[in-house]
């Protein structure tokens, strides 16, 4: 029998948390709260939750000194909560290390899928794998690409930019963590390449009857999605 997943929620509205709690539970996860920064540190430390769910405002610090607290020493997925809805929030929330972010109020729905994309991740795949996403085909260690079968011919920058949103499948990469990846440290500021091979990119994967794979989140990155 499947053990289920632990979630701690750090927030301090009781109605996000009772929210959750009631969401989280009847999806069949045991849920842990947290109306503090330092209560959930200890709380990872303590209890040892497969996933973190917290919120950036929080009364004794905020969820960002958390976060970056948590990622000295954890790798656990931490989806962040943000009643703001800047880019740049959105944008130090993810760089800083989190999974992913939902602004509040949000879909439940979503928020499982999130939760799923961010644990189904966790554990780095093996470098050997096919990863598989629509009618997408990626082969890691002959580093090749298909689309319905056929295959695609990409340059080793366009297979280097689909590599790094295939290893974060689901999640958001920012335009920094992708330039940082791709051409290096020196050349994060320089969104528009991302905005040029992006374009390329999606119209070799473009197949019909096959939606949109990468989506872009506005002033924050992209997102290759999980069918």
């Amino acid at each position: 029998m499947t053990m289920p997943q632990k979630v701690l929620v750090v927030d301090d509205e009781p109605s996000i948390r009772k929210l959750l709690r009631t969401s989280l539970e009847l999806n069949d996860y045991k849920v842990k709260e947290a109306l503090t920064g330092g209560d959930g540190i200890r709380a990872v430390i303590d209890d040892k939750p497969d996933i973190v769910i917290l919120d950036l405002g929080l009364p004794d610090m905020s969820g960002l000194d958390v976060l970056k607290k948590l990622r000295e020493w954890s790798k656990i997925p931490v989806i962040v909560l943000t009643v703001n809805d800047s880019d740049e929030d959105k944008v130090e929330a993810l760089d800083s290390g989190a999974d992913d972010y939902l602004t509040k109020p949000f879909s439940i729905p979503e928020l499982m899928a999130r939760i799923r994309a961010a644990t189904r991740h966790a554990t780095p795949q093996d470098e050997d794998s096919v990863f598989r996403t629509g009618n997408v085909e990626i082969d890691y260690s002959a580093r090749t690409v298909k689309v319905s079968g056929q295959p695609v011919k990409l340059t080793s920058t366009e297979y280097d930019i689909l590599r790094v949103l295939a290893r974060h499948a689901g999640k958001v990469v920012t335009h920094r963590f992708l330039l940082k990846e791709v051409w290096g440290p020196y050349s994060v500021e320089h969104t528009q390449y991302l905005r040029v091979y992006l374009g390329k990119i999606r119209k070799k994967l473009r197949a019909d009857d096959y939606p949109e794979l990468i989506v872009t989140e506005s002033g924050v990155g992209y997102r290759l999605l999980v069918n």
